[in-house]
């Protein structure tokens, strides 16, 4: 099992913790492939087991690694999909930051996880994405996303008009601060803080997430995947923000965006012992009564 590394640089309250993931992988023969910048940043920091190499981009990773894990919160495995693509390769984070919906294994398990993974004691995730089509080619090719494409208001800028369109039908004008649109995975990150609903991950649906309405009758819509959305935005502002995950653009108001199911999924790492239900239980603290502690 060749594995690639991803991670960002850290504070030195997780060396031990990326230590371990190096030991395990080491302990087991495992190949390790490690993104470069990353490579450069623990080279002094931690011990390195031997034949470590490095890589830089998606050419350098497809073809040559059957898994990635990121070291990491949700942020980071983001980070990942402008290296995997479309090339399939299964991705499993191992969360060093807070909620971690998409980074589900913790610290403690690491040595676990990935004995459970050296010997195949997993199922693949699949995961759809959003991808974003406009005339100035926002994004270049990597006009996909994971979790949402938001369009939001610039700064301290008036609020926004955003009219909506499925299948070139009229379905709304927002007057907002923005609009998410959320793919399932993404429906238990902006979108829910901004009161949008849960989405088990295979119901082929997404969501719009108005950001702030101003006309509080105003809700989240679910709608089907396969439907093409298209936005055109009226606002006092030149300009406004897209943004693909973490990745933002600014972009002139008479730009017009359209958005489709991507053509290709993203494959998450399921491990035997986890489901999508005890995640939520475990991240949202579902059944937790705070006045027995």
């Amino acid at each position: 099992m060749r594995t690639a590394i991803y991670g960002r640089a850290f504070n030195n309250s997780v060396l031990p913790h990326v230590q371990e993931v190096f030991d395990a992988l080491g302990d087991l023969n495992i190949p390790i492939l490690v993104y470069q910048e990353y490579l450069d940043f623990i080279n002094d920091k931690i011990k390195l087991p031997e034949g470590v190499a490095g890589f830089t981009d998606h050419a350098g990773l497809v073809g040559q690694a059957d898994v990635l894990i990121s070291l990491g919160g949700d942020g980071t495995l983001l980070d990942t999909l402008s290296l995997i693509r479309d090339s399939g390769i299964p991705v499993i984070g191992i969360n060093f930051g807070r909620l971690g919906f998409l980074a589900s294994i913790n610290k403690d398990e690491i040595r676990k996880a990935i004995v459970a993974l050296q010997n195949k004691e997993f199922s693949l995730d699949k995961r759809s994405l959003l991808s974003l089509e406009s005339k100035h080619h926002l994004f270049g090719e990597e006009n996909f996303a994971l979790n949402d494409i938001t369009i939001h208001r610039r700064d301290k800028s008036a609020m926004m008009i955003i009219h909506a369109y499925m299948n070139d039908e009229f379905v709304n004008s927002y007057w907002a601060d923005g609009l998410i649109i959320a793919t399932p995975t993404g429906s238990t990150a902006y979108s829910l803080s901004c009161g949008g609903p849960i989405i088990f991950p295979s119901s082929q649906n997404f969501v719009i997430t108005p950001i702030a309405p101003h006309n509080l009758n105003v809700r989240p819509v679910i709608i089907p995947d396969d439907v093409s959305l298209t936005f055109e935005v009226e606002a006092r502002s030149a300009k406004f923000l897209v943004s693909c995950d973490s990745r933002t653009e600014t972009v002139d108001r008479s730009v017009k965006i359209t958005l489709n199911k991507a053509g290709f999924h993203v494959n998450l790492i399921r491990l035997n012992n986890e489901s999508y239900l005890k995640t939520l239980r475990n991240k949202l603290l579902w059944g937790i009564d705070t006045r027995n502690y």
